[in-house]
């Protein structure tokens, strides 16, 4: 089983007397979830010591666990696009993509801050000015970077600033990145309508950041899948539920 160092921790939570946090987690396949005092997420002692001793590593595996491609490669030189986008907590976020037809490797990592090599901690430390996102590989002729933009504005609250549901810090921002012209267009031309949408029923603005494709830098291993090696693990995430709405009236148009 994968595990969390000590320090690398999501942020509210709140102790209970037992010296133990219990918290409700929201959005599809989440469940009430227990974290010991350190913030390691564990299932048995042996767990519990590896975390504690072991330090973080920017090298990933070769193979993605869940798709069995590669996590890095040529591959522009595939026919393959990429997508980069952060929607809160990378470990939910991931799941969405990997469960898209058409997309071939995913990789959580971050993006979009200041100094190079960050690390788990010192982005949770907000000193770093990173997101946590994900990176998706995806066969343009099978997906297109609409559906995917699709998913990302289905799969999170893009009105919540620095925040998705429990998860708080400007890592859990949301953003989306773009390569070319036509990629910021369609970005923005889908904020638009979902604005509309959002707006209509009682949502404030959309806060989501749109830039030019920064450096991604892979996240440590053991965030790689990680609610694939831990079917039970930690997911925020939780949508709005509005989306729909917006492939509805563009279907009636």
């Amino acid at each position: 089983m994968a595990f969390l160092a000590p320090n690398a921790v999501h942020t509210q939570f709140g102790k209970s007397t037992n010296g133990l946090v219990q918290k409700r987690l929201g959005g599809k396949n989440c469940v009430l979830m227990r974290q010991n005092p350190y913030g390691i997420f564990f299932r048995n002692l042996t767990d519990f010591a590896k975390g504690s001793a072991v330090k973080m590593s920017m090298q990933v595996a070769d193979k993605h666990a869940v798709l069995g491609n590669p996590m890095e490669a040529d591959f522009a030189s595939q026919g393959l696009a990429t997508a980069l986008v952060g929607l809160g907590c990378f470990w939910g976020a991931e799941r969405k993509f990997w469960e898209m037809k058409g997309v071939y490797s995913t990789a959580v990592g971050y993006s979009g801050g200041s100094n190079a090599q960050p690390s788990y901690k010192a982005v949770c430390s907000g000193t770093t000015g990173h997101a946590e996102v994900v990176r998706i590989i995806y066969d343009p002729s099978i997906v297109s970077f609409g559906e995917i933009l699709d998913t990302f504005w289905d799969s999170h609250d893009p009105t919540t600033l620095n925040r998705q549901g429990n998860d708080v810090g400007s890592q859990y921002r949301s953003v989306v990145y773009y390569s070319t012209p036509e990629e910021k267009a369609a970005i923005e031309d889908s904020r638009d309508r979902f604005t509309e949408v959002l707006q209509a029923n009682g949502y404030g603005p959309v806060v989501t950041e749109i830039s030019e494709m920064p450096t991604f830098y892979f996240a440590e291993d053991y965030h790689q899948q990680y609610l694939h090696k831990n079917p039970w693990g930690y997911c925020g995430l939780g949508g709005t539920g509005l989306y729909p709405l917006v492939k509805e009236a563009a279907a009636a148009r």
